[in-house]
C-alpha cells in the first residue's frame, strides 16, 4: 500500500525521525531526511539504504526558503510528496527568570514556526498527492510543568496549529494528524540514550504510529494522536 511512496521527515538524522524514517523504509517507501547539518543528512541517509530510495538534504525549518528547496529536490527526484512529518524539534528548559531571549526565539522559531515553514512549502504537493502532513507534538502540548516555559509554549501553539490546518485542507483531501509522544528514548536535549531507557516510547514505535496512519482508511482520520509509556517507573 505505501510502495513508492514519497515522505519528507524534518530532523530525520537521528532520534524519532530517524526510526520513522526505518519504519517507512521498511513499507518500500521512498524517503527524504532533513538535518541542518548536510554531513549529518548524508550519514544518515547512507545508513538507512541506496540512494534510489533515500536522501539527505541540508535544511534549517527556521528558514522558509531552505524548506521550499527541501520540497522541490524532492519533486526533482522523485515527482511527488505524499507525506510531511514535521518532526525537528528542540528544548530549552529553564524557569522564567532565567530563560534568555535567544532560548526563547530558539524553542519557538524551531518547534512552531519551523512547522509552518514545513507546512507552507509542502502543501501544493500535498494537495497534488492528496497526501499527508503529519506533525511531532508531546504530551507538553497538553501538560505544562516548571521550566517549560517555551517548550510548553511551543507545543500547546503546535497542536493547536495542525488542529486548524486539519480543518483548513480536509476538503482539499489533504489529512492532517499531529502525534503527542510521552518519553521517547531519543537524542532529545542531549540525552543519549542506554539500557535505561528500555520502559520508554522507542523511536521506531513512532514509525509504526506514522505508518498505522499512513494506512488507515481514506475516510478516516485520527487527527490528534496522544501515545505513552506503557508502564513509566514509580515514582517513589
Amino acid at each position: 500500500m505505501l510502495k513508492n511512496k514519497v515522505a519528507i521527515i524534518t530532523g530525520g538524522s537521528k532520534g524519532i525521525g530517524y526510526g520513522i524514517a526505518q519504519s517507512c523504509l521498511a513499507q518500500g517507501m521512498k524517503v527524504a531526511i532533513t538535518s541542518r547539518s548536510q554531513e549529518a543528512a548524508d550519514k544518515a541517509a547512507q545508513s538507512l539504504g541506496d540512494s534510489d530510495q533515500v536522501i539527505g538534504v541540508a535544511s534549517d525549518v527556521r528558514k522558509y526558503e531552505d524548506e521550499k528547496r527541501v520540497v522541490q529536490t524532492v519533486l526533482d527526484k522523485w515527482e511527488k510528496v505524499d507525506a510531511m512529518i514535521a518532526n525537528a524539534g528542540v528544548g530549552h528548559f529553564a524557569p522564567i527568570q532565567e530563560m534568555t531571549h535567544d532560548q526563547w526565539n530558539d524553542v519557538i522559531d524551531i518547534n512552531l514556526t519551523g512547522v509552518f515553514n514545513s507546512t507552507k512549502a509542502s502543501l501544493e504537493a500535498l494537495k497534488a498527492s492528496q497526501g499527508y502532513l503529519i506533525t511531532i507534538a508531546s504530551l507538553a502540548g497538553t501538560n505544562f510543568f516548571a521550566k517549560g516555559a517555551a517548550y510548553n509554549a511551543s507545543k500547546f501553539g503546535l497542536v493547536g496549529f495542525t488542529q486548524a490546518v486539519m480543518l483548513d485542507v480536509r476538503q482539499d483531501g489533504v489529512k492532517v494528524t499531529t502525534i503527542m509522544p510521552g518519553s521517547v528514548a531519543s537524542h532529545f536535549n542531549n540525552h543519549q540514550p542506554s539500557d535505561a531507557d528500555a520502559w520508554k516510547i522507542q523511536p521506531e514505535d513512532i514509525g509504526k504510529l506514522c505508518v498505522d496512519l499512513l494506512t488507515m482508511p481514506a475516510r478516516s482520520l485520527p487527527s490528534k494522536v496522544e501515545i505513552r509509556p506503557t508502564q513509566p517507573p514509580v515514582k517513589k
